[in-house]
């Protein structure tokens, strides 16, 4: 039986991912900071799908529960790990706390890649594996007012289409699922649902997980959730860099600051 890690599984687009793995029979290793949500999520999916499903308590933006968990996972063979965790904030970077900003980039970068690189070796060597990054639409341009998390989600972005093609005749498959802004906690936590992009609209944390799951089971390098957002992206490669900055500027900016000459 095929085994899924998933981070960030106790809420948002990973719970919804969790529920589709289970689905279709999947055992799974979830991970989160937070025991007792991801506790009543395995009992919840062991109860309905039958499956095994363990909860491991661990802060990934921590070196040190990231290093305790690269060697838990030691020995173990994954067919499938999903690398959604990950957090933002908003605010003018020279105001937001250094060490909260540091534990973004541990968090969405470096735990990103150290998990990818403790389970690649084994699945090349069996030649069979899937790996799916949650990135973002937020990694296609500079973030004003959200800089460090737009930069970590373009090296997601960027580092998982290069995977995606080191690996094209290895077994192995990396896809990179980029959603807009979406209705989870992310919103509420970093405070970028009072922005003018969250207001524009949000999808659902279901949809853009279906949509994710089904790219990953394609063996599709990028998926841009919804027809909007691809729009979107696409006209950002014709747009001037400096209107995309001011753009993204206006969509971000927390309403307490005002806008600068």
């Amino acid at each position: 039986m095929a085994t899924a890690l998933i981070t960030g599984a106790s809420a948002g687009i990973g719970r919804e991912l969790a529920r589709l793995f289970a689905a279709d029979g999947h055992e799974l290793l979830l991970v989160a900071r937070r025991l007792p949500e991801l506790q009543a999520l395995c009992a919840e999916l062991s109860g309905r799908h039958g499956v095994q499903a363990r909860a491991v308590a661990c802060d990934l933006a921590s070196k040190g529960a990231l290093d305790e968990l690269l060697v838990e996972l030691r020995g173990l063979e994954l067919d499938y790990l999903v690398n959604n965790a990950g957090f933002g904030t908003v605010g003018e970077f020279a105001e937001l706390a250094a060490e909260r900003e540091a534990a973004m980039v541990e968090l969405n970068v470096t735990a990103v890649l150290r998990l990818t690189r403790a389970v690649l070796p084994g699945m090349v060597a069996r030649r069979k594996g899937w790996i799916l990054n949650v990135g973002s639409t937020a990694g296609f341009q500079p973030g004003p007012y959200m800089a460090t998390y737009y930069a970590s989600k373009a090296f997601v972005n960027s580092f998982s289409e290069a995977l995606s093609y080191e690996l094209r005749a290895s077994g192995v498959s990396v896809t990179v699922s980029c959603p807009g802004p979406t209705s989870t906690e992310f919103g509420a936590l970093s405070g970028v649902d009072q922005s003018r992009l969250f207001k524009l609209g949000a999808a659902s944390a279901a949809s853009v997980a279906s949509e994710a799951y089904r790219a990953m089971l394609r063996r599709q390098p990028m998926v841009v959730h919804g027809l909007i957002n691809w729009f979107l992206v696409q006209s950002l490669r014709l747009s001037p860099r400096a209107v995309v900055r001011a753009i993204i500027a206006l969509l971000n900016r927390p309403p307490e600051l005002k806008a600068k000459p």
